[in-house]
């Protein structure tokens, strides 16, 4: 009885040992790439810088802008305008600044699903966003879940000429469409009751 209650010790001692071992190996791996995808990413051909950030009532989703680019005016020094948007109300408004990215939801897979607008041909389009380093960020956008494409943007922490820096909604800052723009917080239940 006595060697079945040590045998039994070690096998449970060394299942605890080797289970954390095994979870300190993947938090040590998760921990290297942070799922949130927050931040300034230059878009893969550098046309573009696009501000990643919080969004939506709980702040639980990812809402995307552009915040610079290459070539923001025309041959004539006009701003490019969102002129194929099928939103009438929005086709006045500067590419500099417009929202591309809408409220990704996150996935149990660490990852975001949602959808990007292309203001070249006005269309939105499904896509999944995640980091797949600490500084590059994945794109797959599909057309009809059939036609997919993947992008890797690289994160980027300095500022170039003419790159907006204010807060989202703020002059000099980009600006959210609508049904994004300054979501208030829930009410807690205690405020709801009165």
């Amino acid at each position: 009885m006595l060697k079945a209650n040590t045998l039994f010790r070690t096998l449970l001692h060394g299942a605890v040992a080797l289970a954390l071992i095994c979870s300190i190996a993947q938090s040590g791996a998760a921990g290297n790439i942070p799922a949130d995808p927050s931040g300034t990413w230059v878009v893969e051909d550098g046309r573009a810088r696009v501000r990643l950030e919080r969004c939506g009532s709980a702040q639980d989703r990812i809402c995307g802008y552009i915040v610079w680019m290459k070539n923001p005016v025309d041959a004539r020094g006009r701003p490019y305008r969102d002129a194929n948007n099928p939103d009438q109300d929005k086709r006045s408004r500067d590419l500099l600044g417009h929202q591309m990215i809408m409220g990704s939801k996150p996935t149990p897979e660490g990852r975001f699903e949602g959808e990007i607008y292309n203001a070249e041909d006005g269309k939105r389009y499904s896509v999944v966003l995640w980091r797949d380093s600490s500084a590059q960020l994945k794109l797959k956008g599909c057309m009809l879940k059939l036609l997919c494409s993947t992008q890797t943007w690289q994160q980027s922490n300095d500022l170039l000429p003419g790159q907006l820096v204010a807060s989202t909604g703020d002059p000099n800052g980009p600006r959210a469409d609508k049904e994004w723009a300054a979501l208030p917080l829930p009410k807690p239940a205690a405020a709801r009751a009165r």
